[in-house]
C-alpha cells in the first residue's frame, strides 16, 4: 500500500523562521506546506526561494479567511503572489513548489497551465470550517479535471458519526490522489489513520506554532512518529484507542504504544473522542478497532452496548475496557486492580483494615474505587454532589454515605485517614484553586491525611496542592493509569507489558 505522506503546516511570520523550524523537524515529514498568508508583506516577495532552500517538497498555500485562513486581499492580489511562485520555473524542478494549493472556486487558467507546465501539481481543495460534508467521493470527481490535481476535502465534523461516514466512504476509493481530513479534536483519527484513508497526505503542526491552527487539531511531528509511529501503520496494523468526552488530554496512548513498539507488535493505539459511547462502537466497528479502553464519562454506559462482561464489571457496575472477540465485544474493568496497587504502593501499607477512607464522587472511578476498598479491607463513605448515586454505591459494599456539602464536614473528618478523589475537578487545571476544579471548598486539611487524587494532568492538582500545604501525604493517579494500562494491554495483546 501507499503510506501516506506527512506534510508540515509552517504558520511563521518569515521565510526564515519556518526555514529554521523546518530544519528542526525535517527528519519526521515527507513535504513541508509554506502559508503565506501567515507570511509578513515583505517575506511573501521572495516566496520563489522557498523550495530552493527548504530542500524538500513544498506546498504552497495562501488560505482565504473564509477557509480558515489570515489572507483577505482578495482573489486578485492572490492571484498576483501564485504567479510570483511559479515563476522563472528552474530547470531543476526540486526547486520549484511541487505542489500549490488552489480552492476549488479558484480557477485561473493562466496559473493552471503555468503549473502544469512546471510540474507543480494542484491540490484542488475544499474546506468548510464550521459543518460536515457528505458524499465525499461524488465531490471528489467534481473537484478535479485531471489525474495531475489532488483533491481535498476538509470539514469539521459535528460528531463521531460524521468521521465514521467518512471512513466509510473511504473503503470504495481505488487510488490514493486524494486528501480527505477531518479536523478538531474527533477528527484526530483521520490524521493518525491517514493511510487507512488512502489519503495522498496528512497534515502535521510544530508544537511551537500549535496556536496558529488550533480550530484544526494537528499533532505535532515528533508526537506523530515517536508516540503513533505513524510511517509504521499499514493495512495489517492492529488498531486500538481510547474513549471518552471531552478527552482533551490522554497519556494512554504513550503507554500503549511504547509496549507495542518494545514487544514488535504492529498496532496502533489512537484517540476516539465521543461524545457518546454508542458513537464510538460504532466507529470502532466501522475501522476495525479491536479494543478500547473506556474513560469519563462512559464507563457506565458500556454496560448498556457490550452484552458480555467479567466478574468485576458485574460487581462494580463500569467498566474501563472493551475487547472484540469475533463479532462480540467484552468488557473488562483493570482500575480496581490499577487503583489497589498504586494506592498501597503509596500508603505502605498491605491492607486497609482499621481504616476510615472517604471517597469523593460516585461516577465509574468510584465504583472501581469502592470495589477495591472494599476487597482490601477498608471502612468508607462515599460522598457526592448527587446523594441518590452516592447511597446507590455506598449501599452495594455497606458503605456509609453523606452528600458533598459543609454539612458533611464533620462525617468527612471521620473518614479522612485515607482521602480518594475520584471526580474530574481539577483535570487539565493550570491555575488556582476554585468552586469549578475543587471538590473541597468546606474542608480544611489536618496534615495527617492521605490523599489520592485518581486525576494525573496536572501531576498536582489544585487539591493536591491544598492538601500539601497543610503537610498531607499526597499521590496523584499516574501509577494507577499504569497499572491498569498494563492490564489493558495483555487483555488487547495476550502479552505481559
Amino acid at each position: 500500500m501507499n503510506r501516506a505522506k506527512l506534510c508540515l503546516t509552517l504558520t511563521g511570520k518569515t521565510l526564515a523562521e519556518d526555514l529554521e523550524t523546518l530544519e528542526k523537524y525535517r527528519q519526521y515529514v515527507d513535504i513541508a506546506e509554506l502559508r503565506a498568508d501567515f507570511l509578513l508583506e515583505d517575506e511573501r516577495l521572495n516566496l520563489r526561494q522557498f523550495p530552493r532552500l527548504a530542500g524538500m517538497p513544498c506546498v504552497l498555500t495562501i488560505r482565504r479567511k473564509i477557509d480558515g485562513g489570515l489572507f483577505d486581499e482578495g482573489d486578485a492580489a492572490r492571484t498576483v503572489l501564485f504567479a510570483r511562485a511559479l515563476s522563472f520555473a528552474d530547470a531543476d524542478r526540486s526547486k520549484n513548489f511541487q505542489y500549490i494549493d488552489f480552492e476549488e472556486d479558484f480557477h485561473v487558467v493562466s496559473l493552471q497551465d503555468a503549473a502544469l507546465a512546471f510540474g507543480t501539481r494542484i491540490i484542488r481543495s475544499v474546506h468548510d470550517m464550521k459543518n460536515p460534508i457528505t458524499d465525499i467521493r461524488s465531490r471528489l470527481e467534481e473537484l478535479v479535471s485531471s489525474s495531475f490535481e489532488i483533491p481535498k476535502i476538509a470539514f469539521m465534523p459535528h460528531s463521531l458519526d460524521d468521521v465514521r461516514r467518512l471512513f466509510m466512504e473511504a473503503q470504495s476509493l481505488k487510488d490514493n490522489n486524494h486528501i480527505l481530513v477531518a479536523m478538531g479534536p474527533m477528527g484526530l483519527p483521520s490524521r493518525l489513520l491517514a493511510t487507512r484513508l488512502k489519503n495522498y497526505l496528512t497534515y502535521t503542526s510544530p508544537a511551537e506554532s500549535m496556536g496558529n491552527t488550533a480550530p484544526l487539531s494537528h499533532l505535532d511531528p515528533i508526537v506523530m512518529n515517536d508516540v503513533y509511529h505513524f510511517r509504521q501503520i499499514d493495512d495489517e496494523t492492529k488498531i486500538f484507542g481510547i474513549t471518552g468526552w471531552p478527552l482533551k488530554v490522554t497519556s494512554s496512548p504513550e503507554l500503549h504504544n511504547r509496549g507495542y513498539q518494545s514487544h514488535h507488535i504492529n498496532a496502533v493505539y489512537i484517540p476516539v473522542a465521543a461524545e457518546k459511547f454508542e458513537q464510538a462502537l460504532d466507529f470502532a466497528n466501522c475501522i476495525g478497532i479491536q479494543g478500547m479502553s473506556v474513560t469519563v464519562p462512559h464507563k457506565e454506559s458500556v454496560l448498556n452496548f457490550v452484552p458480555n462482561h467479567d466478574e468485576r464489571v458485574e460487581a462494580i457496575g463500569a467498566s474501563n475496557t472493551i475487547l472484540k472477540k469475533g463479532s462480540s465485544w467484552y468488557a473488562y474493568n483493570t482500575d480496581a486492580m490499577g487503583f489497589a496497587r498504586a494506592l498501597l504502593e503509596f500508603t505502605g501499607l498491605k491492607s486497609l483494615k482499621g481504616k476510615h477512607v472517604a471517597i469523593i464522587g460516585a461516577g465509574g472511578a468510584a465504583r472501581a474505587i469502592a470495589y477495591a476498598v472494599k476487597k482490601l479491607g477498608g471502612k468508607a463513605c462515599i460522598f457526592n454532589r448527587t446523594i441518590r448515586k452516592a447511597q446507590i454505591l455506598a449501599e452495594a459494599y455497606g458503605f456509609k454515605y453523606a452528600p458533598l456539602t459543609p454539612e458533611s464536614g464533620q462525617l468527612l473528618h471521620k473518614y479522612s485517614n485515607i482521602i480518594i478523589q475520584t471526580t474530574s475537578k481539577g483535570m487539565n487545571c493550570s491555575g488556582p484553586s476554585t468552586v469549578e476544579n475543587y471538590p473541597l471548598t468546606f474542608y480544611e486539611f489536618s496534615g495527617k491525611e492521605y490523599l489520592f487524587d485518581i486525576i494525573y494532568v496536572p501531576a498536582t492538582t489544585p487539591v493536591m496542592a491544598r492538601a500539601m500545604a497543610a503537610g498531607c501525604r499526597v499521590c496523584n493517579g499516574y501509577n494507577m493509569l499504569q497499572y491498569q494500562g498494563y492490564r489493558q494491554f495483555e487483555i488487547f495483546t495476550g502479552t505481559e507489558f
